[in-house]
């Protein structure tokens, strides 16, 4: 989720991607990126520049009756297909719902979205959005903390706090400025905001209401699921809000334990451990596999655990349950009760002040209805296949009903639900499209960052041992890099695992200054189809980070590439002809 942008006529065209749209005097001002027909492109541009006073002539003022009718029409919600109260209605209004209403409502189709609680669901206002505001505080008061980093570059700061209150308010005033873009986007364009529970009643039928009043139906040509997730909390462990936690109530940082134990090491603990130990916490990890971070490359989890871990204060228990946690009563600490994960051995007793439960998620599918489409959830997923259209529980698919983002479980990430939202919607216009989720990648946002798209190592490899093929392995170090040197930040590594014999990606991963951003260019290459062959002869500016990719991609050794040779002894051992 980006930031929000200013309210300003002066700004350009904002990307479709960014929840930010102008909201003026009432009237919703489409960007570029949100396109309809190039008639009303032109008449909203001409009609922008009326009411932004840009351009101002006698004949622009004596138009504005004809410009606000002009708005108007180009926000339409368009019409429905006979004997239905809309083409599409939407059952939750976060980032997946959101997504694809608005290219709904590009695509022509008169939408409604169904919201029970807020808009913007768990990334805005749980999430994403508010976990990057306290992140943005810890990175910098990481960096305040190494003296020895700033002295190397000539800072010197004699001392440095911070407000909790301020580092909260700082969160949950950019959840609240979102929520509002949000909102304001989809009002902008003219779709229905249904405010209650929706339940599903048919495949072309939904009721929705509040406690307490009486429900209300809507018919839709076609329907789609986007209800998201709810954090995911193991049995025996008790949660109190207050000194055991989810991450949900933890976004609210309503206080900074001295010792606080994070139950799993995955994406949302280690991002946690980098605020709170940024704030001055001692923290404790409680991880039931083997090792930390096993949902990464292991490769980079190891540079990971030197950098992120082992220099803080951190300390951590693996292969261990938390069968039960107490939370702080009558003056006695929160209790954790650690067993052996493969013996279920009692292993020890951890005394801490808070503890964070970062197990995880689970899909929020239960009450929808879907008993009423002879559909049943597995683990509380919805099935689907690869359309993301609904399986019943014959195996087969369910007309008009489809299911995105956490709900079904495919990649339990917000631009990935963006992403199956928009292909969705590509899918009920009548073009078919197929979503490689490959090509989607994943960022881990602590300081420095973690990106990755495609295969780990040991995935890779499974799948070369399969297929019959080889993977090669290529690496560049941040420290080869000027502008990371500049920024004396030359802890880093990106990796490519790839095909020897085509120039496929198989995947990208990186640990290093703004990771999370320069992962785009692999996403973008495995989503096109490029092969390496082909990306390393693109142009990075000098000096910047985006070389680092650069130089990963020259290091690749093809064979019959025609660029790269290699020794005599090389090639007998692969067996492979090298040309140069």
């Amino acid at each position: 989720m980006q930031a929000s942008i200013s309210l300003s006529f002066s700004t350009p065209a904002i990307s479709r991607s960014d929840p930010a749209r102008f909201f003026v005097a009432g009237v919703g001002v489409t960007p570029e990126g949100l396109s309809f027909s190039r008639l009303q492109g032109q008449a909203l541009r001409f009609c922008v520049r009326k009411f932004s006073g840009v351009g101002r002539s006698p004949h622009l003022v004596s138009s504005r009756k004809l410009c606000k009718k002009t708005l108007a029409a180009v926000t339409d919600n368009g019409s429905t297909g006979k004997g239905f109260d809309y083409d599409l209605v939407i059952i939750g209004a976060g980032v997946g719902g959101h997504g694809a209403a608005l290219h709904a409502v590009e695509k022509g189709l008169k939408t409604a979205i169904i919201e029970g609680d807020v808009i913007g669901g768990t990334c805005v206002n749980r999430g994403c959005v508010p976990s990057k505001a306290l992140l943005a505080v810890s990175g910098r008061m990481h960096e305040l903390q190494s003296e020895d980093h700033l002295k190397s570059m000539g800072l010197q700061v004699l001392n440095h706090s911070y407000d909790r209150q301020g580092v909260a308010d700082h969160a949950n005033n950019l959840a609240s400025k979102i929520r509002s873009n949000l909102t304001n986007s989809l009002k902008a364009l003219g779709v229905d905001i249904l405010t209650g529970v929706g339940t599903i009643v048919g495949t072309q039928k939904v009721k929705y209401g509040k406690v307490g009043t009486v429900d209300k139906e809507v018919t839709a040509k076609d329907i789609l699921i986007a209800t998201g997730s709810v954090p995911f909390v193991p049995n025996g462990i008790e949660i109190d809000g207050k000194t055991v936690f989810t991450s949900d109530q933890a976004l609210k940082l309503e206080w900074v334990p001295e010792w606080i134990a994070i139950v799993g090491s995955g994406y949302i603990g280690l991002e946690f451990s980098d605020v709170y130990t940024a704030l001055g916490s001692e923290v404790t990890f409680v991880e039931a596999l083997d090792q930390l971070m096993p949902g990464f490359d292991p490769e980079i989890g190891k540079l990971a655990q030197r950098i992120l871990i082992n220099p803080r204060k951190i300390d951590f228990h693996t292969g261990v349950f938390a069968k039960k946690i107490t939370p702080a009563r009558d003056g006695k600490p929160v209790q954790i009760e650690l067993i052996d994960a493969k013996t279920k051995e009692p292993k020890d007793v951890l005394e801490v002040d808070a503890a964070l439960i970062a197990t995880g998620r689970a899909p929020f599918t239960k009450g929808l209805g879907l008993e009423s489409v002879n559909v049943t959830t597995q683990r509380g997923f919805v099935p689907v296949d690869e359309r993301m259209q609904v399986i019943d529980s014959n195996g087969n698919p369910v007309p008009h009903l489809y299911c995105i983002g956490d709900a079904n479980g495919k990649m339990m990430l917000a631009h990935a639900a963006s992403a199956q939202g928009v292909s969705v919607i590509e899918t009920i216009c009548g073009k078919v499209h197929v979503l490689n989720h490959l090509s989607i990648p994943a960022a881990c946002f602590t300081h420095p960052e973690i990106s990755m798209v495609g295969l780990t190592e040991p995935q890779a490899r499974e799948k070369a041992e399969k297929e019959g093929f080889e993977v090669f392995v290529a690496k560049t170090s941040f420290k080869a890099n000027t502008k990371a040197l500049a920024e004396n930040e030359g802890e880093g590594l990106a990796k490519l695992i790839y095909r020897p014999d085509n120039g496929e990606i198989l995947g990208v991963h990186i640990l290093g200054l703004h990771a999370a951003d320069l992962i785009h260019e692999a996403s973008n290459a495995i989503a096109m189809g490029t092969r390496i062959q082909d990306i390393k002869f693109a142009v990075h500016a000098h000096p910047t980070l985006s070389e680092v990719l650069d130089e990963l991609f020259k290091a690749a050794k093809l064979y019959n590439d025609g660029r790269h040779p290699m020794s005599m002894v090389g090639c007998a051992l692969h067996g492979k002809p090298w040309v140069c």
